[in-house]
């Protein structure tokens, strides 16, 4: 997995200090948090990529069924009309 910019890594870091201490009542400091990050990144990021790629997935397909109902809304009769 492409690593995280130093700016997002540094925003959830603290976010994760802040949970912490908000919804635990814990202190954790950034090195803690650092790791604690690396850990959720790798355990959980594939399932949530995965998801990601999933729902990306099925929005890809309902645009392509939408495009081949558009197409086919555009043929014309072709041939001689039949008596």
């Amino acid at each position: 997995m492409k690593s995280l910019k130093k700016e997002e890594k540094e925003y959830m870091i603290t976010r994760i200090q802040e949970y912490f201490e908000l919804e635990r009542g814990e202190e954790i400091g950034e090195l803690g948090a650092d790791q604690f990050l690396d850990y959720m990144v790798k355990e959980l990021g594939p399932f949530l990529y995965n998801k990601g790629v999933h729902d990306a997935r099925q929005m890809v397909e309902q645009k392509v069924m939408n495009l081949d109902e558009d197409l086919l809304s555009l043929e014309r009769p072709a041939g001689r009309p039949t008596r």
